[in-house]
């Protein structure tokens, strides 16, 4: 059962608002509830560029002035403990999404000190505040389909043990996962961990293949393809994603009791995939005939003097593949928008918009 909470004029916190999820679900609140205030925490760091991150910003004010809803912006980092606290003393959020994150499987060998920072810290640091404001009715925070790791079993299923993490990525986020676990234990939050699986789209992360692939192409570089193309994804549209997050701040785990008199952790995990995962040959053929469509690139492009085929990297796995039978179940949605689709908006922005934002 679910406790319905009813988003219409509550106040929100959104952490990572400057990020590809984060800007996507602020700029849904603020158009579709009422009298609402969304309050975002970023820390506006480089590891994609600023420049998009400040468009994903003017997006955001663009539908607060359209909506006439409240949106605040704070510049900080959440591994400030004073940053969060300041936060939660001045607007008492009701609804806490925690979208906030060093994310990267790859960047995560070479820069481990951030993950410890921003997804270890930072996720202690959004717990004690919530911990300590009364007025909280639901905690929301992203995990990761990288918290599968090497396993065989698929489709991966919230029930599956993770704990043979491949990546620090991956081990802060299965960690996250057990911190707000004890803390819905101790204290009863009722809290919902979300396991995203490869989101895709307009204004998305330019460390993400279909990004990074887009760049290169159009310099007139080579992209590498991992485990020579023997690789599968479940891709998740942005929209889906954020429909499914929507859904999840509406319905909070209910409070109980159990026999020793002790609160049953309000607790919940679920993961949020397409279902359909795609080979990653025709994911990048899809692409590139999106490019082609849109523009971006030429007919006469020659795709295979620009791909390399070469072995599997570090930290990476070569299936991601979501269960997502008990999200549907419980909310009522499944993620329908397939590559050709998602692939197409995403060339369309690029061409209009995207280029010129991560060259600058």
């Amino acid at each position: 059962m679910k406790t319905k909470i009813d988003l219409n004029n509550k106040t929100i916190l959104v952490t990572g608002g400057a990020g590809f999820i984060g800007a996507s679900l602020i700029q849904r609140l603020l158009v579709s509830f009422h009298g609402i205030a969304v309050i975002t925490i970023d820390n506006l760091n480089d590891y994609n560029p600023v420049a998009l991150k400040k468009w994903r910003l003017n997006k955001n004010q663009e539908a607060a002035d359209i909506s006439g809803n409240q949106y605040v912006l704070i510049k900080g980092d959440i591994s400030d403990k004073e940053t969060v606290a300041s936060a939660f003393n001045k607007y008492h959020p009701q609804i806490v999404v925690n979208l906030a994150a060093q994310a990267g499987v790859r960047y995560s060998i070479d820069h481990p000190d951030v993950y410890i920072s921003s997804n270890l810290i930072g996720f202690y640091n959004m717990l004690e505040a919530c911990r300590h404001d009364e007025n909280l009715e639901h905690f929301i925070y992203a995990s990761s389909s990288s918290v599968y790791g090497g396993n065989k079993k698929v489709p991966f299923s919230t029930d599956d043990k993770v704990d043979h993490p491949v990546s620090l990525y991956a081990a802060t986020k299965k960690s996250d996962e057990l911190l707000a676990h004890s803390y819905s234990k101790l204290y009863n939050i009722p809290s919902t961990g979300l396991r995203f699986f490869t989101v895709y789209g307009p204004a998305g992360r330019t460390d993400m293949f279909y990004f990074s692939a887009t760049n290169r192409l159009l310099k007139g570089e080579t992209i590498k393809i991992f485990n020579y193309g023997n690789c599968r994804r479940d891709f998740t549209y942005i929209d889906d994603i954020t429909e499914g997050i929507v859904r999840v701040m509406q319905g909070a785990p209910e409070k109980k009791t159990g026999e020793d008199g002790l609160p049953v952790p309000p607790y919940a995990l679920y993961n949020i995939g397409g279902g359909t995962p795609e080979n990653l040959l025709d994911y990048i053929s899809t692409l590139q005939e999106e490019l082609v469509r849109a523009g971006v690139l030429s007919e006469d492009y020659d795709f295979d003097a620009h791909k390399e085929l070469v072995p599997m990297q570090a930290g990476d796995v070569p299936v991601t593949y979501a269960d997502s039978r008990p999200f549907e179940e419980d909310f009522g949605f499944r993620p329908a928008i397939g590559i050709r689709e998602g692939l197409r908006k995403f060339a369309e922005w690029y061409k209009e918009v995207g280029q010129d934002l991560v060259n600058q």
